[in-house]
């Protein structure tokens, strides 16, 4: 025990594991604010899509030798949320049709892409690194740390000072629109948001696994509580600790970052999904 503990303290003396804490708190705080929206109306597939899509849009800034790949992973994420929220008004393309084309599309493109005009010394490695999140929570610089505190603190406001409106768009639709409420206006401002979110989230837990950081802490709040804001500040809770405690482990055992906080938000689901079965 005082030898796991002086590893963390020497870790912990390091400025990039401390790096890594502020951008994977802030992150999963986010993901599971909307996280709760997304399981609630049923749109949890927007956030697996999404984070399939941003891959093909790393692939890119990857091939084009952009050092920040942000400046071209989120702009297209974002564009890709608005393209399929509004594709389910298409009655000849569905919007889980559109989804299904696009994120696995851009999972094809990306690796032929990378493939092709950008062969590594080890693309397997590198490619499993992107979709699982192994270490790159560990290697950000400070510049994508401010980047993401900034966009993880925007989005925390606005979910904040719009909450009454994020309630009624999550519940009722024709409510919130007879109230006055610009309903599809918030819908494409949410998706903006999950797509900097998912983006984000990247860095922590890869391009696959971030679906489960969004909803597993949502689902396990669920099974414990009714209220939407209990439902949601224990989202909050779940998903931070899931975050540190993966970190923590990934970080004294060796694990991959990515899947560690995913087998930690399962055992929370787990735990809460028992808990909530005995009540």
């Amino acid at each position: 025990m005082i030898e796991m503990i002086e590893t963390l303290r020497f870790y912990l003396s390091h400025q990039f594991v401390i790096y890594a804490l502020i951008t994977g708190v802030l992150i999963s705080l986010c993901s599971s604010l909307f996280g709760v929206t997304l399981v609630l109306k049923r749109f949890s597939y927007i956030g697996d899509g999404l984070s399939h899509s941003a891959f093909g849009a790393l692939a890119i800034a990857s091939i084009l030798r952009i050092e920040n790949s942000m400046l071209v992973v989120l702009p297209i994420t974002v564009l890709l949320a608005v393209i399929i929220l509004c594709a389910k008004e298409n009655s000849k393309v569905k919007g889980d049709a559109s989804l299904a084309m696009i994120s696995t599309g851009a999972l094809a493109i990306g690796y032929l892409l990378m493939n092709i005009f950008s062969p590594p010394a080890n693309l397997s490695g590198d490619v499993c690194t992107t979709l699982f999140g192994s270490t790159l929570i560990l290697t950000l610089q400070k510049s994508e740390v401010i980047l993401s505190v900034v966009l993880s603190v925007i989005s925390i406001l606005f979910f904040i000072f719009f909450y009454n409106r994020i309630f009624a768009v999550t519940f009722d639709e024709n409510f919130a629109q007879a109230s006055g409420t610009k309903v599809t206006a918030y819908k494409i401002t949410i998706a903006v948001f999950i797509a900097v979110i998912i983006v984000l989230a990247m860095n922590l837990v890869g391009s696959l696994l971030i679906s489960a950081l969004i909803i597993f802490p949502a689902v396990s709040a669920i099974h414990l509580f009714k209220s939407f804001k209990t439902v949601t500040v224990f989202a909050c809770l779940f998903s931070v600790s899931g975050a540190l405690i993966g970190l923590f482990v990934a970080i004294l055992a060796g694990t991959p970052v990515g899947p560690t906080i995913v087998a930690a938000d399962i055992l929370c689901f787990v735990i809460s999904k028992i808990i909530g079965e005995v009540r």
